[in-house]
């Protein structure tokens, strides 16, 4: 019992702090009216052009301006007050949704209207990604990052999980409109929440430091120290072609498979499961290895290549489970070293280039898997993102871990709670 104990207070640690607990509450509020919005939107797209390629090119849009703008955003959440920055990109986002479930609601929406919506939410998650991402690191620091950064995982799977279902049972009862509403209550939430945390217990940190006065600081950054630099590319490639999720999987479901919005929502949620399992075996960990995101990342891209040939919609949702679980165990990874591994003045900047690596690629990947499971099939636009996934863990493998064998010896390179081990790479 002791051991148990033991191990349910190292894996939520993060929750004994209150401002965490704050954040940790509003943001799950959050994240289940975003994913009953992504629903919403991707079945939108459909029932109004029936296109694949139309849909990735709705996701294109959406994400585009982390793309191009994430350097900018990154320079902007170094600069100034990151909670003060939440307000801003959450009460965006609120008008936004708002604005689409009325449009809908009342029959005039138009794909344009889709696409400058894409394009708004696009410009606001510029700032607020990074900006989330850091607050994080500021709420509970350093030596709770890694658990923070799992759990917060875990419950943005959570969400996954039954965001989409509330969205199924929404759109088949009472229509697509009343997901936009339910999302723009959930920014409201979330920031209620943020108005209630403790100022004094944040661990603030310099926000400028020297030869950070331009844009492009971050790129320079990055590109002198190999850990990031490595870790970004490798999620750069999975975000162009493995994180295509939201245009592989209502294709799978709606071509493949005959299915209706329930059978995609199920697709998600079940990744969703998996990855609540995942993110709390990850924050249950005192610490973490190189070698672990290589492991990662293969057994993902292994996971969704067996999706993809899994004859039955039952037999892929099950499946999709597995991969929910292997994808948070390699992105809180990831996510945990990157930030361990950056100067506090640069943490925002590094940060966009994660949004612009994971997110800001749907530019390119959603359209070209869109087209794939419109022309070819969904089958193939979903295993492209396998194959991707374990060109990202050979990389990798072949920049971090010189001299080892694949899944083998650790490198020198380590996180720990408490510490950070690195080799002369570190600034």
């Amino acid at each position: 019992m002791d051991a148990i104990r033991a191990l349910g207070e190292q894996t939520f640690a993060s929750l004994k702090i209150r401002n965490y607990r704050l954040y940790f509450f509003g943001i799950g509020f959050s994240h289940i009216g975003s994913w009953m919005q992504t629903v919403a939107l991707g079945w939108l797209v459909l029932e109004l052009t029936g296109s694949g390629t139309l849909l990735g090119a709705m996701l294109a849009f959406r994400f585009a301006p982390l793309l191009f703008g994430g350097i900018f955003g990154g320079a902007i959440v170094d600069r100034f007050d990151k909670r003060t920055l939440l307000y801003v990109t959450q009460s965006v986002e609120a008008l936004l949704a708002l604005s689409l479930g009325v449009l809908v609601a009342y029959g005039a929406i138009e794909m344009w209207m889709v696409y400058l919506a894409a394009v708004l939410f696009g410009l606001a998650d510029v700032v607020d990604r990074p900006a989330r991402q850091t607050f994080i690191h500021e709420i509970v620091g350093p030596e709770n990052l890694q658990n923070a950064v799992s759990l917060n995982s875990t419950e943005a799977n959570l969400a996954r999980t039954f965001g989409p279902l509330f969205a199924g049972v929404l759109i088949a009862s009472v229509g697509i409109a009343f997901c936009f509403f339910a999302n723009a209550l959930s920014f409201v939430v979330f920031i209620i929440f943020l108005t209630q945390m403790r100022e004094k217990e944040l661990h603030r940190e310099p926000s400028e430091g020297p030869g950070t006065d331009d844009i492009l600081s971050g790129l320079r950054y990055v590109a002198g120290i190999p850990l990031i630099k490595t870790m970004l590319i490798s999620m750069a490639i999975i975000g162009v072609f493995t994180y295509e999720f939201q245009t592989s999987l209502p294709l799978l479901a709606r071509t493949t498979f005959l299915g209706d919005a329930a059978d995609y929502a199920a697709l998600l949620s079940a990744m969703g499961a998996g990855s609540v399992v995942g993110g709390l075996f990850s924050a249950s960990r005192k610490a973490v290895g190189v070698h672990e995101f290589v492991l990662w990342a293969f057994l993902f891209g292994v996971s969704i290549s067996v999706t993809a040939a899994m004859p039955t919609l039952g037999f892929a949702t099950v499946a999709m489970g597995f991969v929910g679980f292997f994808s948070i165990c390699l992105s809180s990874i990831a996510n945990t070293m990157i930030q361990l591994e950056s100067a506090p003045h640069m943490r925002g900047r590094v940060m966009s280039l994660w949004s612009m690596a994971l997110f800001g690629s749907t530019l390119v990947g959603a359209p070209f898997i869109g087209f794939v499971g419109e022309h070819a099939s969904p089958r193939l636009a979903l295993a492209i993102g396998g194959v991707a996934a374990l060109a990202a863990a050979l990389y990798a493998n072949r920049q971090l871990l010189k001299g080892y064998e694949l899944f083998g010896i650790p490198a020198s390179i380590s996180i720990r709670r408490d510490e950070v081990i690195v080799d002369d790479t570190k600034v």
